[in-house]
């Protein structure tokens, strides 16, 4: 157990790979979690969702990809601080802007939101409103415990691209 930690903490691809399947499990919690308990989820919560799965797809491409891995630890860092952004908005609207929208006047990425949900509903159709936390766990929303996630995803990508940039892969 010991060693397979060692290679984990020492092989960026492997973090990268975490962060992936991190996510994707994440995005499976959350469906079984609206679906069991009746929750809607709102166009934030969705932008998030679709943020994680893209990280999967990001660590995807990185296991099955022979080359050097800078570019994706640099895309997945961006990913996931974008998502650590988004749930940082959700959770300010909750804590200090009740009863306030996503976003006024319905801007591109709540009709991008509208149109994935018009495709994928399981996944993507969104009819909370952002502002209400709906569901709290230990005392954390779910938007504060995604942008826990996201911090860390950040975080260990951040970490992940550096060493890319300062040495050798170790796989």
């Amino acid at each position: 157990m010991l060693t397979l930690l060692t290679t984990f903490w020492r092989s960026p691809r492997w973090q990268l790979a975490s962060i992936g399947l991190v996510g994707c499990a994440l995005v499976a919690g959350g469906v079984v979690l609206a679906t069991t308990m009746n929750l809607a989820a709102c166009p934030l919560c969705i932008l998030q969702r679709m943020l994680y799965l893209l990280l999967g797809i990001e660590a995807l491409l990185l296991l099955v990809t022979a080359s050097r891995h800078r570019l994706l630890a640099l895309l997945m860092t961006v990913t996931a601080g974008t998502g650590a952004f988004i749930a940082g908005y959700q959770t300010w609207l909750q804590r200090f802007a009740k009863g306030i929208s996503c976003g006024g006047g319905q801007p591109w990425w709540e009709q991008f939101v509208d149109w994935a949900g018009k495709q994928v509903p399981l996944l993507f159709e969104a009819s909370g409103l952002c502002s209400e936390a709906g569901w709290v766990f230990l005392g954390l929303s779910i938007a504060e415990w995604s942008l826990l996630f996201f911090t860390a995803m950040t975080l260990l990508a951040l970490r992940a691209l550096l060493m890319t940039v300062a040495g050798p892969q170790r796989d």
